[in-house]
Order: structure tokens, then sequence, then C-alpha cells
């Protein structure tokens, strides 16, 4: 095979890969099933034609994606939903690793007959909740606020511990005589307080920075959002912080502060993180070889029993022991314990390292994630609901931007550029003829926010905001038409197409456009 069809195949794969992770979705929510289940899934089956055993791109390319996903996670999370649990979050995110890291540690010394402490860097490796998946499991259900602002903050802020137990427990066994428990303790002190310390520095920076800089394209703000939180990691690392925690950190700082653009922000980091789930969830069914998988099966499936009905158990309620959670809340919490991106990222450190063990850990990690996902990811809601833990409606309220964008509306925002030629230039808004149930919301008109009033003028280079059901788009493309000049070529017709507006200063004139906002 030449060069050529070379990249042509590689191309045309990556794009499969999308196109098949992005319709998983719309299974995984319809089966309440976390969606990396079908993106590893789709990896195994592509392992039958590809050829794929590199572990250091894989932990590189969840490394990326744990960065992505947790900046979209603590962007979204709000100080006053999490104020109230933040103690019980963060004993869960430290304690709770602790003691099920300690449960499956003895637990996987017995069943894969292994030493103490290969044992527990097994435990360490699954011991933290993923995001992604509580994320993607929890969104849109009506389970009660505090248990699921309580999974998300623990979610979003036990990868710390679980990393820092990972790569302890690794020099541990490669070099058992230079650790001692005093230096570990004061090692991970510093390790989150830098996490912490640079988390807040660097996200002060970034809202100083993102409001202060006048780009040309609003496209560039979600970039330099994701670059700063990709900056916070590598230099919290490469200092001997916690990358992970202070990115959180940071995207919480961004997510609670005035923030220029922030919608085109967290809908860039939306999409963005799906990419990255999709690639790295793939790579996992990609690296994992299904021929290996029947020789660890039992070993696998009695570890992960013992994780969701003894260890995450164990972790809560030793965690939620002076916390005024009910008894049937902490059952909710144990239950909803899934494992996902970060035992996967953390399974190719012993890969990565040689340890003797470190292919048979990776397997069964990998079958721990699987079934976690299957069992806990489809039955969370429904064991919320025989507990009475969910709410009769959704407490969650929509703006109608969220409606629109979400598609729960059959209304839109668009909006048009007013160029030279447009035979409403001139014209008042309320004689422009728009049907009765389309509305003008705001006119921009240079660096200026015009409230659109009867008699507000339209005038060349504005842009208006219009809202209006969507099948009225073709009245509204006939209201803003061009002047017909004899002898002329047709004028061309306004054309909608979904998109950020375009609030450049150097616009050149283009066919007008109504554009979705969102």
């Amino acid at each position: 095979m030449d060069l050529t069809a070379l990249t042509s195949s590689i191309i045309i794969l990556l794009a499969s890969l999308l196109l098949v992770g992005v319709i998983a979705t719309k299974f995984s929510t319809r089966f309440g099933l976390p969606a990396l289940v079908f993106f590893i899934a789709a990896g195994m089956i592509l392992s039958n034609f590809l050829y794929f055993d590199n572990a250091f791109i894989t932990q590189l390319v969840g490394t990326f994606a744990l960065i992505v996903i947790l900046f979209e996670g603590g962007m979204q999370t709000k100080f006053f939903t999490i104020r109230p649990i933040l103690p019980t979050a963060l004993s869960l995110a430290t304690v709770g690793v602790l003691f099920t890291t300690a449960v499956i540690g003895v637990s996987a010394m017995l069943i894969l007959d292994v030493p103490l402490v290969d044992g527990l860097l097994f435990g360490a490796i699954v011991g933290s909740t993923d995001a992604a998946a509580v994320f993607s499991v929890l969104g849109g259900k009506n389970i009660k606020e505090r248990l699921t602002s309580t999974l998300e903050a623990e979610s979003g802020s036990n990868d710390p511990m679980a990393v820092f137990l990972t790569v302890t427990l690794i020099g541990w066994i490669q070099h058992p005589n230079d650790h001692n428990i005093f230096k570990l303790i004061f090692s991970f002190v510093l390790e989150m307080g830098l996490g912490l310390g640079f988390g807040l520095l660097l996200g002060w920076i970034a809202v100083k920075v993102i409001n202060r800089i006048n780009f040309d394209s609003s496209g560039l703000y979600p970039v330099l959002a994701i670059a700063f939180a990709v900056l916070t990691y590598g230099v919290t690392s490469a200092l001997h912080g916690s990358g992970l925690l202070a990115v959180y950190v940071m995207a919480l700082v961004l997510g609670n502060s005035d923030l220029t653009y922030r919608q085109s922000i967290l809908h860039f980091n939306k999409g963005f993180g799906w990419i990255m789930q999709i690639t790295m969830f793939t790579l996992l069914g990609l690296l994992v070889f299904p021929s290996e998988l029947p020789a660890i099966m039992l070993q696998g499936l009695a570890l992960s029993l013992i994780l969701m009905l003894i260890a995450r158990p164990i972790g809560v309620f030793a965690s939620t022991l002076f916390s005024k959670f009910s008894y049937k809340e902490k059952l909710v919490l144990s239950w909803a314990g899934l494992r996902g991106a970060v035992p996967i990222v953390l399974a190719t450190y012993p890969l990565i390292n040689g340890l003797p063990d470190g292919r048979m850990f990776f397997n069964v990690v990998f079958f721990v994630i699987l079934t976690s996902a299957l069992i806990q990811g489809a039955t969370i809601n429904p064991f919320a609901v025989k507990l009475g833990l969910v709410d009769a409606a959704s407490n969650q309220s929509h703006s109608l931007l969220e409606l629109v964008s979400l598609g729960k509306t059959k209304s839109e925002i668009n909006h048009l550029h007013v160029h030279a030629g447009m035979v409403v230039i001139g014209q008042e808004i309320r004689n422009l003829g728009l049907p009765p149930d389309v509305l003008v919301t705001a006119v921009i008109r240079g660096e200026e926010i015009v409230t659109p009033l009867g008699d507000t003028v339209i005038e060349e280079g504005d842009t208006l905001y219009i809202l209006g059901p969507k099948a009225e788009r073709e009245r509204i493309k006939k209201v803003f038409r061009f002047q017909e000049v004899p002898f002329a070529p047709a004028a061309p017709e306004p054309e909608l197409i979904p998109g950020e507006p375009d609030l450049s200063k150097d616009r050149e004139p283009r066919e007008p456009e109504l554009k979705d906002p969102l």
C-alpha cells in the first residue's frame, strides 16, 4: 500500500470512529449506559482489523482526554451547588479512595495470587470514580441534586489520590527500600498543595486574559481556554504537583467568574470532550486482545463484584460517617461509583514501567471497567427510584438558550448581518413585515448592543438576533432579501447556517446569512 492510500485509509478509519461514536451516544442514552461501553466495543471490533499495542500513546491520549473532561466538568460546576457537600466530596475523594484501595488490594492479592503491594497497586488503579461516566449517566436524570452534586464533585477531585497512590506503589515495587511513610505523606501534601495553588493562580490569570484580549474571531476564545487548561496541567506536573487537581480547580475558577464568550467555550468543550472520549475508549478497545480475556474472566468478575458490593460501600460509609446523608443516600452513593477513564490511564503505568503483572492488570482493569459500566450504569436511576431519591420532576430549569441548543423547542435564535443592498436598510423594525411570532431580540451596531424597539431603524452593518419558529425561516429570508436591480443577476437568497456570530471588525460583504449563535 502506498503512502497516499495509507493516509486515506487512516482518515476513513478516524471518520468511521467518530461517526460510530456519535451514533452510539444515542443508544447509550436510550439504554441508560455510559457511552464508553459502545466506544470500547467499537475498538474491540476494530482490533480484528488493526493491530495496536502502544501503551504510551494510550496513556498520552488518555491524559489529554482527562484534561479536557475535567475542564469541561469543572467549568459547569457552580460553587453554590457544591459548597454544602464539599466536605463529603473531599472525604470520598481521599478517605474513600484509600479504603477502596485497601479492600480491593487485599482481594487482588488473594484472587490474582500476587504480593500484597502488587494487589494494592491494582486497588489504586481502580480506586477512583470516573468523571466522564458519572456525568454521562447522571445527566438528564432526576436524582436528587445533592447526590448528583456530590458524585460529580467526587469524580472530579478523586483522580489525584488515585494517581498518587499508583505512582507511589510502582516506585515502591521497583525500589522497595527508598520509601518511608513520612516522606510519602509530605509528598502527597505537597502535590495537593501545588495542584490547588497553581489551579487558583492560573485560573485567575486565564480569566483576566480571556476577558481582556480582543480577538477578531470569537472561535479563538475556546481554543485559548483549552490552551490554559493544558498549560495548567503541564506546569503543575513539571513542578511535581497534581496536574489533574490543578485543571479541575482552574476550571472551577473560570466557570464561576464573569467570563466573555462563556457559551462558546462551554459548547466547544462539550464537543471536544466527546471527541476525546471516543478516541480514548476506542484506543482501550484496540489495546485489549479479546483472546486474552477468557483467562482472567472469573478473576475479573470476582474483583468487579467485590468492588461494587464491598469495597466501594465500605469507602463511602467510612467517608460519610459524620455527614448528614441518610442510609438510603449512602447506598446510592455506593452504587454510583462508576469506573472509566482514570483506571484506563493508570492501567498503562505498569505496562510502561515493565512490571511483570502489567499485562494481566490491564486486562483485569478492562474487565472491571466494562462490568461497572454495564451493571451500575444501567441500574443507578432505577435504584434511586426504588429508594425514593428521585424528584418527581427535574429541578434543573433550562434557559431559553439551553432549550434551543438542546433541540427541545420548535423555535430557534438566529443572527443575521445586514449587508449593503438589503431592502430592510433604513426601515423601522415595526415596518419590516416580520411574522407576528418572530421577534428581533437584539441589534449589534459596531461595539454597542442596541435594544430593539418598534422605531429602531435598521442600518447597514447591523447584526440582528432573531427569535422565531423554525417553520418561519423562509418568510424571514424574504424579509431580509436584496433589492432587485434591473438587468443584473438575481440577488442571492439569505441562507440559514448554524454557527457562531462573526463580529470581527474587518467584515467583508458576503451573502446574507441567518446564523444560529448556539
